[in-house]
């Protein structure tokens, strides 16, 4: 059966950390860099992610969200270099459109903040499963809507690329051209995406009907498949990045009382 969720168990350290010390690295990389206020910290942060996706084997399979962010970036570099409404220094021009640096200063800012909550996100959507991730916060008392929500939200993206391959697949055979100039894409999209959003309405009323069905709703006592016993290392983890955070934040107070 084919896996809907971005997670893969390849054996390495990170897999085995529990998914609550990596949401704590998560709070740590995206709060700790405006905390400090310095382009420094995001540079800090997003080789640090990097570091740890590289050694958990799992940056090759970030690549496509990093492009991804890409697009987004640039066009964020083009509005804020050319049209901000601070710009005042000319930094260089391209043709008759000039690009101011405050404007660049800006888009560089929020693109660090882009890709490093993308990487930071990355560490636990590839290697923890989301049934990991809603078993444990149930198991401490949160809502089990809560961590049902939280789990879709991890599984829906592979789920709808897995139907949108299936239903290109489905009118290709049909003989629907969906590949060649940006025309012919434009053009078949709306065929190919009036499936995917039908299925997916589908599969929400099916799954909802599912969980009724097996007692979601239920206010007995659960039992669990698998209990995560934490291990020294994740209370470290934990307490170190806490912290870190702690620390950021008296630092930047003493420079505001300063």
């Amino acid at each position: 059966m084919k896996s809907i969720s971005l997670y893969r168990d390849n054996g390495t350290w990170l897999c085995r950390v529990h998914p609550f010390t990596k949401l704590m690295y998560i709070a740590a990389a995206i709060l700790c860099p405006p905390i400090l206020g310095s382009l420094w910290a995001y540079a800090a942060a997003i080789v640090v992610d990097i570091i740890i996706l590289v050694s958990a084997k799992s940056l090759k399979r970030a690549k496509n969200l990093i492009i991804f962010s890409f697009t987004i970036i640039l066009t964020i570099f083009i509005i804020k270099g050319l049209f901000d409404a601070e710009n005042a220094t000319p930094a260089f021009a391209i043709g008759p459109a000039v690009f101011y640096k405050e404007g660049l200063m800006k888009a560089l800012r929020t693109g660090a903040v882009i890709i490093n909550m993308l990487l930071s996100f990355s560490i636990l959507v590839l290697t923890s499963k989301p049934e990991d991730i809603a078993d444990e916060m149930e198991r401490h008392g949160f809502s089990p809507r809560l961590s049902y929500v939280i789990s879709s939200v991890f599984s829906i993206i592979p789920q709808m690329m897995g139907t949108m391959d299936t239903i290109t697949d489905a009118q290709r055979s049909r003989g629907m051209e969906t590949e060649g100039s940006l025309g012919k894409r434009m053009k078949a999209f709306i065929p190919l995406i009036t499936p995917v959003v039908t299925s997916s309405l589908i599969n929400t009323r099916e799954r909802a009907i599912a969980l009724e069905v097996r007692g979601f709703g239920g206010k007995g006592k659960r039992s669990y498949l698998r209990t995560w016993q934490k291990h020294r290392g994740d209370k470290a983890m934990t307490i170190s990045l806490a912290i870190l955070i702690i620390l950021a934040s008296i630092w930047r107070v003493i420079v505001w009382l300063i």
